[in-house]
């Protein structure tokens, strides 16, 4: 975010000097992370780097201009016929971008001429592309905001301890308005090393928690994805990379955890007061596209120092509705609260997957700091979690 507006207006990225040809491209002095950029990953690499994921892509643009982004919004939709279309046509894609999100500034709310600003950009956007989803700086998770939205940014870097602490922040926050985007959070600091264990786990119990508040939480991304080793500018990050290795980080398999939460049915999952306060959970149900099987999938996170032991029970079961040989445990730990993985060990830290003997009626021990995932075919209509004397319960 900060990139595309630079310390000053003149460093700001340029989107329409950073399409075309390669070679003829000016390129930058990004003075927020104080290095020079040839722009050859431009906005045009931007998009069809989210295409070729299979994601949709959210611009983030300064919000100095609006005749400047209406253009690029052009350039990513526009008919190849358009001024701006008939440029990425020519680059290659005659087809537009699937572009649906759009964010008005980065971190921006409360500066002298934000909002002013935003309300000239919201008006010419929803004018021209009303179908176009616009985000705004300004944090809607407290307080009401006093300018239209479809959803607000909320970032957060912090400690582990606080992050974890923050897996009920949005328990409360209102379920009318905009939805939130949960567009930049990690654990940074002493925490997190070079992405730590701990950092992971903190991030990982946050994640169920938007996962729980899902109605109010519309998307969420990790922050940065990407870094190349020989250039570190930021710490710590999901994935590491060089010119012929690369390895994810931690949090880039807490990630993986979730991948299956878009679309998943959550189940009414709390733990009881007199539980641990070291640990976190969740339920959901969800289809894996591989082998077309439905399953229950139990989250728990075990921030504390010592082993839990977890009874699993499932009612409503009968004795053959349970495929034994598709029901796992997945389980992220290590040694070390700081073990990090490297291009030396890429898998030092990493999930481990072992199939349960008994998917209906269970004991699972839960080792310290660790983050550890259930998946039971699904045939029933509710399930049980005991743990010493506390309980959640779940229900579809």
């Amino acid at each position: 975010g900060c990139f595309v507006e630079g310390e000053w207006l003149r460093n700001a990225f340029r989107w329409k000097a950073s399409v075309g040809p390669w070679e003829e491209r000016p390129g930058h002095f990004g003075d927020v992370w104080m290095y020079w950029t040839d722009d050859g990953l431009g906005y045009f690499e931007f998009l069809q780097l989210a295409e070729d994921l299979g994601a949709l892509p959210i611009w983030v643009f300064n919000n100095g201009t609006v005749h400047e982004a209406l253009d690029g919004i052009e350039f990513a939709r526009g008919d190849a016929s358009s001024t701006w279309g008939a440029v990425r046509a020519a680059m290659g894609h005659p087809e537009p971008f699937d572009l649906k999100y759009v964010a008005i500034g980065n971190e921006d709310c409360g500066k002298k001429n934000y909002r002013g600003n935003y309300l000239k950009f919201y008006d010419a956007i929803k004018r021209t592309y009303p179908d176009i989803k616009i985000i705004t700086n300004c944090d809607g998770s407290s307080l009401s905001l006093d300018h239209p939205t479809d959803l607000y940014d909320f970032h957060v870097y912090t400690s582990a301890n606080n992050l974890f602490s923050m897996s009920h922040k949005f328990d409360h926050t209102t379920r009318q308005g905009p939805k939130a985007f949960v567009s930049e959070y990690a654990v940074t600091g002493k925490d997190a090393g070079t992405g730590s264990l701990l950092a992971a786990l903190a991030e990982a119990a946050f994640l169920i928690g938007l996962e729980k508040n899902s109605d109010v939480v519309h998307m969420a991304s990790y922050a940065p994805l990407f870094v190349n080793s020989n250039d570190r500018r930021w710490n710590p990050d999901a994935i590491v990379f060089n010119s012929f290795q690369v390895y994810g980080t931690p949090s880039y398999w807490v990630q993986r955890f979730f991948t299956e939460s878009s679309g998943a049915t959550l189940l009414n999952a709390t733990l009881q007061k007199d539980s641990s306060n070291s640990l976190v959970a969740s339920a959901i149900t969800w289809k894996n596209s591989e082998d077309g099987q439905t399953y229950i999938r139990i989250k728990v996170v075990n921030f504390g120092n010592n082993s839990v032991n977890l009874q699993i029970s499932v009612d409503g079961l009968d004795p053959n509705s349970v495929k034994l040989s598709g029901s796992t445990k997945t389980t992220l730990t290590s040694a070390n609260l700081m073990d990090e993985n490297s291009f030396k060990e890429p898998k030092k830290v990493a999930p481990n997957q072992t199939l349960l003997e008994d998917a209906q009626e269970m004991t699972a021990l839960l080792r310290p700091h660790s983050f550890t995932s259930f998946d039971l075919l699904k045939e029933s209509v509710s399930l049980r979690i005991t743990e010493d004397d506390s309980s959640l319960v779940s229900s579809v």
